[in-house]
């Protein structure tokens, strides 16, 4: 039996689908008799229209359905092409018009290029942006090879979307709603062999309920059990076409979220719990891949990492003598030494789940951290040598201008770190603030007004998208968060400019008894602050966050009223940070 497994843009180019390379594997080891092929066409859009424009277009997801949206829907062309100059800001090297002839033209080529006729089953990976470009090829193969079965899964494939997907476009035969590897593999053996469908995640024309329940699901229990992704496919066709780059490795240590309690937050919902692998079977696959595939730099794909499984996995790491290298999103440690450790295991470059800079509205989207926290990931993570990025969530529904000033206040301390992006809300399908929207001020739920320029009325009057909008405080909250949004362009810019990023914005240097600080604004000199004595240790005792009554333990020959004066002074500085009986110094050490 022969399976076709399609991965279509705006996946990023540079690394292969880890969802292809992960059902591949699994089918091969389950199914000796199933030969599957995965194809990845977005490689060659990324080499006709330009890897740096295929990075750009890729970046900003309402663009990059704005494309194939034109092509799906030739009538949305023209608002579609509004979307696309409206949300593309930063340049791009060729037109709209121009950009949909290059996509049509390549996507004909490869679709003449395939013969499919021995496949018994299409499927299609459809996560971010991928959608109108899965349905686009999709719609193309059922004219081609009106016979054979498809199958979309992946993220955006929702039990809501699955059925209205194939209530709308009779180019879908089956929905896969949860995770991928059991669903497919029992969905492979009804189409070569007629066995009935059980498993809940599959939804087709005749079972259109997707009325799925965490019993019921088909998830693998032990990820330890699942074999290496199979990225062959991938790295044949770069070397066919001699694209010119090293490719990043996805992998995973985990699926699902062990937090999983942000309001906003709905990455969640294809899981059933949280279930991670161990130390051991991490650190053999990346030694096996690594190999494999000569590549040393890897992207973890989950939402969140174990934590006590990859605190042992970044340990291990630390004593390989090959320079790997990873990327990750994480969420805030409460340790600085854990930042280091992680660090000198290979993790150089990370995503944290910062969102917000005030305590309350961290509290209402039940973030689980406080600000100090935040501004301590920032610092540490800088301080240990890694890359950190993240995003300032804007215009959360009923944010008030008490949160706003507090927002604006911790941004000047956070100044010398590396910015954050601003992040305006959107409702998403299936998130806490989406089920309980009477909570957050909502009074009415609609279609997001950017769907309604790339779909046809008449076919997103049936979409369930994953991305909506509403009514309620948004004209507030978008005047309310004006000023953020301008000081966070203005923390970006400042940070574009600087001469020598190499060097910390606010550094120190000890000199034994005194501490020489070096501070950088924006459009002024630097600064120099000198402490001495007394000042130098307690500014030193402040590294990690300590409580006012810690510093008065430590420190006894000082008053409360006299400490107060001083952090007060050097708040006023922008050298600490203070939030309720919590203190921390925010210069860094001179490299």
């Amino acid at each position: 039996m022969d399976l076709a497994l399609i991965s279509m843009p705006w996946a990023i180019f540079n690394r292969p689908s880890i969802q292809l390379g992960c059902l591949k594997a699994y089918l091969r080891q389950e199914l000796q008799t199933c030969r599957v092929t995965c194809f990845h066409p977005f490689l060659d859009i990324a080499a006709a229209i330009g890897f740096d424009n295929y990075r750009l277009i890729a970046e900003t997801p309402w663009a990059a359905e704005a494309l194939y949206c034109g092509l799906l829907f030739p009538k949305m062309q023209k608002t579609a092409g509004t979307v696309f100059s409206r949300t593309l800001k930063r340049i791009v090297t060729t037109d709209y018009p121009r950009l949909l002839e290059i996509l049509r033209l390549q996507h004909d080529q490869w679709l003449e290029q395939q013969d499919f006729s021995q496949c018994s089953l299409i499927g299609f990976s459809v996560c971010f942006s991928q959608l109108p470009a899965s349905l686009y090829a999709a719609r193309d193969i059922r004219k081609k090879w009106p016979g054979i079965p498809i199958v979309f899964g992946g993220s955006t494939c929702t039990p809501a979307m699955g059925r209205s997907l194939l209530k709308i476009f009779p180019e879908i035969d089956f929905i896969i709603t949860g995770e991928g590897e059991r669903a497919l593999k029992e969905l492979v053996l009804h189409c070569t062999s007629q066995e009935p469908l059980s498993c809940p995640e599959i939804i087709s024309h005749h079972e259109k309920t997707g009325n799925i329940q965490a019993a019921d699901c088909c998830e693998i229990v032990n990820l330890d059990d699942l074999p290496l992704p199979d990225y062959a496919d991938y790295f044949q066709h770069i070397r066919q076409k001699n694209l010119g780059f090293f490719p990043v490795l996805p992998v995973e240590f985990s699926r699902g979220c062990w937090w999983n309690k942000c309001t906003f937050c709905n990455l969640n919902l294809q899981w059933h719990g949280y279930r991670f692998k161990h130390c051991q079977q991490m650190t053999a696959e990346i030694n096996e891949l690594a190999q494999k595939y000569q590549c040393l730099d890897f992207t973890f794909t989950d939402n969140a990492l174990p934590v006590k499984e990859s605190t042992l996995f970044f340990e291990a790491m630390a004593g390989d003598s090959r320079d790997i290298r990873f990327f990750a999103e994480i969420r805030t440690l409460k340790s600085r030494s854990v930042y280091t450790r992680y660090c000198k295991g290979g993790l150089n470059s990370v995503q944290i789940g910062i969102e917000a800079l005030s305590d309350s509205l961290l509290g209402r989207m039940c973030k689980g951290t406080t600000v100090m926290d935040n501004v301590a990931a920032m610092k540490f993570s800088q301080e240990a040598g890694m890359t950190l990025d993240g995003n300032l969530i804007l215009e959360f529904p009923g944010s008030t201008a008490a949160e706003v000033e507090q927002t604006l206040a911790a941004l000047d301390k956070v100044f010398p770190f590396h910015p954050l992006s601003a992040a305006a809300f959107f409702l998403g399908h299936g998130s806490p603030v989406s089920c309980s929207p009477e909570k957050y001020g909502i009074t009415t739920i609609t279609q997001h007004p950017t769907n309604k320029k790339l779909y046809p009325p008449e076919i997103l009057a049936n979409l369930d998208m994953l991305i909506k909008s509403y009514r309620g405080d948004r004209t507030l909250q978008t005047r309310l968060w004006q000023p953020v949004r301008k000081k966070i362009a203005v923390w970006q810019e400042f940070h574009a400019r600087r001469k020598n990023p190499s060097v910390p914005a606010l550094s120190f240097r000890d000199g034994g008894s005194f501490l020489l600080i070096r501070q950088e604004l924006p459009d002024l000199p630097t600064l120099h602050h000198r402490l001495k004595g007394l000042s130098r240790k307690i500014y030193l005792a402040c590294e990690e966050p300590i409580t006012k009554k810690e510093l008065l333990e430590i420190f006894t020959q000082v008053t409360k009223e006299q400490l107060n004066t001083f952090l007060a002074g050097l708040e006023q500085k922008n050298i600490i940070f203070c939030s309720g009986d919590s203190c921390l110094a925010l210069a860094i050490q001179s490299p």
